[in-house]
């Protein structure tokens, strides 16, 4: 890319210009820095109990296992709902939880089987929360300005990284945990509010809700049926999984490797925080040098050094140093993968798809932290850190064999490239399953170029609704060829006839159909009863 280019493209900051985002993205910030303070505080409560290690991992598996259990479920509701209705209740749930856990606080009634309990509810309301409010961000800012916003939500997250740890530190260490519960419950009514005054006006042209079970089907297919969608996941996957153990192992360097107390954990979550506020601002050049593969290799590579260090060295002032570097490489992977999922999935399955990401990032912290945690309790806190590291140069020696699909060049808006169909009969739009033929007339010469595109063609009808698919020739008629697919129900079709489609997938229908003479036909095949 050229230096023009890269002066061309939107400052981190730019849609911090858009009110609505601005307001919205502060009070983000002060919800996840009130997350951090609880984490902080839920852990510091366990760290001088038998069996710390593990317990310290679970407070993090409690708070992120709901993810895996629950955000495709809210990707449905926030593709089917209001958005800023479901947002403004799950805000007042978690008020309510976290005014429970700050009263049992005070009362001295924490055991740490309900400490975890009520963090795993906390996990819950993340989970409803996180890709509901990332699928309204195309809604309020261009889609030039998407990498930009989804930097900004890497800074707010390690912001709040870098100051709700340090606060935390400082209540615990002079006022109680407790103060630290009251402040997170606080930030969630602080969110709720001004859901409240945001007056949203839904998009005029947003498709019908879908029945619930349905709309899960319907995601969990495009997920499936999706190449690049699935090869975010993969690579997620392998960077999340030994990445964890870092914020997993980070209490236990710090108080029993480092000698430090809460004020020193906090300080070391600020080193992290830093790096990762430092790495959205200079992102933007980087995407401009390195593509997204070299990227993942090299902020991987850097991350693995960094847990090498951790586990030899004994000095705080180096420590707090090489967090600096991992906090920026941490933010570059994840901002850089939410960025280009938000702008590749289609606004219809959006909500959807970053709930099925959230799973995968949420999940693989879930599990992670909880298996470097039980494997520091047996083998040692070193063995752990170093074995973290050497599974994290894996995962990047694996980037050439899975590679990122770059879909920068895809065109994702909203197309509805087929005519409403015309029937004699008027079929119940629940009713199913139903057929589609679609008759090729292909000359000789033309045949190979349109099997050739009959796997991406089998894709497109997959991701967008069918169940099976197919392309057979017709034995009267050498010429003819019929594209076969399966649809679960009259109502699936009609969306995909009206807003599942994309550019992209327009193209790929146009091309197909230019290698017919005469036309394409289309023959629909309802249920007989």
């Amino acid at each position: 890319m050229s230096a023009a280019a890269v002066d061309a493209a939107p400052s981190t900051w730019s849609p911090l210009r858009n009110g609505v985002f601005r307001v919205l993205w502060l009070a983000v910030l002060g919800s996840q820095v009130g997350t951090w303070m609880q984490t902080v505080g839920a852990q510091w409560l366990l760290v001088d109990r038998p069996d710390a290690a593990a317990l310290v991992s679970l407070v993090q598996t409690a708070g992120t296992l709901p993810v895996v259990l629950l955000a495709l479920p809210a990707g449905v509701l926030a593709d089917s709902l209001d958005r800023r209705r479901l947002l403004i209740w799950v805000q007042l749930f978690q008020l309510a939880v976290g005014v429970l856990l700050t009263g049992l606080t005070v009362a001295g009634q924490t055991t740490p089987a309900l400490l975890l309990t009520l963090t795993f509810a906390l996990g819950c309301g993340m989970a409803m929360t996180s890709p509901t409010y990332q699928a309204v961000i195309p809604e309020l800012v261009p889609r030039h300005e998407i990498r930009a916003a989804a930097a900004l939500g890497s800074i707010s997250v390690n912001l709040a990284r870098a100051v709700g740890p340090a606060l935390a530190g400082v209540l615990v260490a002079h006022v109680g945990v407790a103060a630290v519960f009251g402040i997170n419950a606080v930030t969630f009514l602080v969110f709720a509010v001004v859901l409240v005054l945001w007056r949203r006006q839904p998009p005029q042209d947003a498709p019908l809700p879908e029945p619930f079970l349905a709309a899960m089907r319907a995601g969990g297919r495009y997920v499936r049926h999706s190449r690049a969608v699935r090869r975010f996941l993969l690579r997620i996957g392998v960077f999340i999984l030994p990445a964890v153990s870092l914020w997993a192992l980070l209490p236990l360097v710090s108080s029993r490797q480092l000698g430090m107390g809460a004020g020193g954990y906090g300080l070391l979550l600020a080193a992290l925080g830093a790096g990762a506020v430092l790495g959205a601002m200079v992102l933007p050049r980087l995407r401009a040098g390195l593509s997204d593969n070299w990227l993942l290799a090299a902020a991987s590579v850097t991350y693995a050094l960094v847990l090498t260090l951790l586990a030899l060295v004994r000095e705080p002032v180096v420590a707090a140093l090489a967090l600096v570097p991992a906090g920026f490489c941490w933010m570059a992977v994840l901002s850089n993968a939410n960025a280009e999922l938000q702008l590749f999935l289609p606004r219809w399955v959006r909500a959807r798809g970053l709930g099925t990401y959230q799973s995968v990032f949420f999940g693989g912290q879930a599990v992670g932290a909880f298996a470097w945690g039980l494997l520091a309790n047996r083998a040692g806190l070193v063995p752990a850190l170093l074995a973290a590291a050497a599974v994290t140069v894996a995962g990047a020696a694996t980037v050439p064999l899975w590679p990122l699909i770059d879909t920068r060049h895809l065109n994702r808006d909203p197309a509805t490239p087929w005519p409403q169909p015309r029937l004699t009969v008027e079929p119940d739009r629940f009713a199913g399953p139903v057929v589609v033929e679609v008759t090729y007339t292909i000359a000789a010469e033309d045949e190979p170029a349109f099997l050739a595109m009959a796997d991406a063609l089998r894709r497109t009808r997959m991701r967008t609704g069918a169940v099976q698919w197919g392309v057979f020739r017709a034995g009267e008629f050498p010429d003819r060829m019929v594209e076969v697919y399966v649809v679960p129900s009259w109502d699936e079709h009609l969306r995909q006839h009206s807003g599942r489609m994309t550019g992209a997938d327009e193209e790929l229908d146009r091309r197909v159909a230019a290698l017919s003479a005469p036309p394409p036909t289309v023959v629909h095949l309802l249920p007989a009863r």
